[in-house]
């Protein structure tokens, strides 16, 4: 591909809630509608900016208890299905920069706190289901991001080592996953997370165009 000089690294891994795909307006009006059904106090959009990249079950857990969290998995869940292809946008360009890594030569895949399910029709609903076949999802692995667990395991899976992996994320648990796993860390601004957070995280760089991360991966 004209002006490709190498990767930054072989194999390149993503998160995907905010960072492939536009997901957030999808994911603030699923927390809105379940916590309207049950009852529990509303939240701002700051707020749950910051439970984005955490899994279902930890953040049900922190705002109702262990026994609610099956109650409130189903209600969010079944109104996020539902109601997916209107809030669900792709980020322009995204396509394009995924093929280009292929076809430069990269191993790509996705590790992501959604359920592998969800995570799937998702990725299938923005086109992204063909040039991303490998996922690892919530019932991937037993510790989540924050944690090292899940990348470590899309890495094994692409037949890569840590070190020679990046993870492109959007929250501040990407980051601090990819540091956990031994992976360079590039965080994007276009997702749920606060610019300057993420920019006092440790991280290789921190993006806010997809072209910014075309010149960080591509070179």
């Amino acid at each position: 591909m004209p002006g490709v000089t190498e990767l930054l690294r072989p194999t390149i891994l993503f998160d995907f809630d905010g960072t492939l795909a536009n997901t957030v307006p999808l994911i603030l009006a699923s927390y809105r509608h379940t916590f309207d059904t049950v009852g529990l106090p509303p939240a701002d959009e700051a707020t749950i900016r910051s439970w984005i990249g955490r899994t279902l079950p930890d953040m049900f857990t922190e705002l109702a208890g262990p026994d609610r969290v099956a109650e409130l998995t189903e209600i969010y869940s079944t109104w996020q299905h539902d109601n997916a292809e209107q809030h669900l946008l792709p980020y322009a360009g995204m396509h394009q920069l995924v093929s280009d890594l292929i076809e430069a030569g990269a191993k790509v895949g996705i590790a992501t706190s959604r359920r592998r399910g969800s995570a799937q029709r998702l990725k299938d609903l923005v086109g992204l289901d063909e040039r991303l076949p490998l996922l690892v999802g919530l019932e991937d692995s037993t510790q989540h991001k924050p944690a090292a667990e899940p990348l470590l395991l899309a890495a094994e899976r692409l037949g890569s080592e840590p070190g020679d992996c990046v993870y492109v994320g959007d929250a501040l648990v990407d980051l601090r996953a990819a540091q956990a796993a031994g992976m360079v860390g590039v965080g994007v601004t276009w997702g749920a997370g606060v610019p300057g957070e993420l920019r006092a995280e440790s991280a290789h760089a921190v993006v806010d165009e997809i072209g910014d991360l075309r010149r960080v991966l591509l070179g």
